[in-house]
């Protein structure tokens, strides 16, 4: 059975990485997925929770980093390591469309969908007019790591699926903390016009 899955992935990720190739994706994809193509639009994210976003936007601001660092932290080196699943780019790098350079050893759980999808359900909570857009891009990101040849279809998955699930934990402590902190009277929590 286990098997069969790890085929249905291979097979997968060969359809994404090679069938569906196309010379807009060769150029589209590596630019979603290269990390520090984020840093100008994440610049401008903490500029405007921290300065425009008023008590709502430091609130999401704070949990946006608790919840990077803990999804970052356990898939990176917790789960990798553990799993031990190499990376296409590693595994059979003459097989694929490999579009970006190769990355790290292990590919299971994909960061970039962890973190894109953790990401997605604190700013889709916190401003809920950004849901859609927020998920719609977290998919692009996902999708493109596959694409590039570096994650195979199940990183990425799983990788969603941890990044959501951490960040409505996240979430649930926050608003545990928020209910205690309301009864108390004490209205820091509190960011409702």
């Amino acid at each position: 059975m286990l098997n069969q899955l790890i085929q249905c992935d291979h097979r997968l990720f060969h359809y994404i990485n090679g069938t569906l190739s196309n010379s807009f994706f060769d150029w589209f994809m590596p630019v979603i997925t290269n990390q520090n193509n984020w840093i100008l639009p994440l610049l401008v994210l903490i500029y405007w929770l921290l300065f425009r976003g008023d008590k709502r936007g430091r609130i999401t601001f704070v949990i946006l980093i608790v919840t990077v660092i803990f999804i970052d932290a356990v898939a990176a080196q917790i789960i990798k390591p553990f799993i031990g699943r190499i990376r296409p780019s590693h595994a059979m790098p003459e097989m694929i469309n490999l579009l970006v350079p190769r990355g790290g050893q292990f590919s299971f759980v994909s960061n970039h969908a962890a973190n894109a999808f953790g990401l997605s359900v604190i700013l889709g909570y916190f401003y809920p007019n950004w849901k859609w857009k927020v998920t719609a891009l977290a998919f692009i990101i996902a999708f493109s790591r596959v694409y590039v040849g570096v994650h195979y279809p199940a990183d990425i998955f799983f990788g969603a699926l941890f990044g959501y699930g951490s960040a409505w934990m996240i979430l649930s402590f926050w608003v545990i903390i928020k209910m205690k902190e309301l009864k108390k009277g004490r209205d820091w929590v509190w960011y409702e016009t």
